[in-house]
């Protein structure tokens, strides 16, 4: 399914873990491999621009991070990035460049590329989140079913099983998630779609939509 493959949903020149996403065809196929690509990927990092945090934590000198937020390796936080008061962030992480991580965020397995802002108590767990996505304050991906089954992918045409027991969601480039939404397991959004506010997600939106509710989504213009 198309649709749901990395090159459809993402332009891989916008994060440092672009090369790495090329070698899968869906992007969550990535999510059990983030630590090891960290953990290989920060050694050879220039230490004339990244500096090394703790164990197995790169953070570019250029990059802003308060003193009260917390990090646990294996992380990247790429150059300009944001991190700010009381963010959590739990480990195999990458932060992009220019990347703004809130407020009582809480990141754990996730790569946020390039300009992604989760600014306001976010939660992203095992996810991947394109160039430019935002999530609105208090939006969250929520990455166990309940009856804590496998995580099953919903496409255009049919569902693909994924094998995974966490999976959150995967945004498109340029994603806008409106404040308060939850995004189910296994939830994936095209490019340039737009979620309305305090909107529980399920399955697939395409790219260059606008999610109302369930059953009702819209075309962009």
């Amino acid at each position: 399914m198309q649709e749901l493959e990395v090159g459809a949903l993402y332009h891989l020149e916008e994060s440092i873990a672009g090369d790495f996403l090329k070698g899968f065809t869906y992007p969550w196929e990535a999510l059990p491999k983030i630590s090891e690509f960290i953990l290989e990927l920060g050694k050879t990092l220039d230490k004339e621009r990244f500096t090394q945090m703790g164990e197995d934590i790169w953070v570019a000198k250029s990059a802003t991070v308060a003193a009260s937020a917390y990090l646990h390796g294996p992380l990247i936080i790429d150059e300009e990035a944001e991190v700010r008061h009381c963010a959590f962030i739990r480990g195999n992480a990458i932060v992009g460049k220019g990347a703004v991580v809130g407020n009582s965020t809480e990141l754990k397995n996730v790569i946020l590329f390039n300009k992604v802002q989760v600014p306001h108590y976010n939660y992203v767990g095992d996810s991947i989140l394109g160039y430019k996505a935002h999530m609105g304050a208090g939006s969250i991906t929520s990455n166990v079913k309940s009856d804590k089954q496998l995580v099953v992918v919903r496409g255009l045409t049919g569902e693909l099983e994924t094998g995974l027991k966490k999976f959150g969601a995967m945004l498109g480039d340029e994603v806008e998630v409106g404040c308060g939404s939850v995004l189910n397991p296994g939830t994936v959004v095209g490019k340039n779609s737009n979620i309305y506010p305090l909107s529980s997600v399920r399955g697939y939106v395409g790219e260059g939509c606008i999610y109302k509710r369930a059953g009702e989504v819209a075309k962009k213009r």
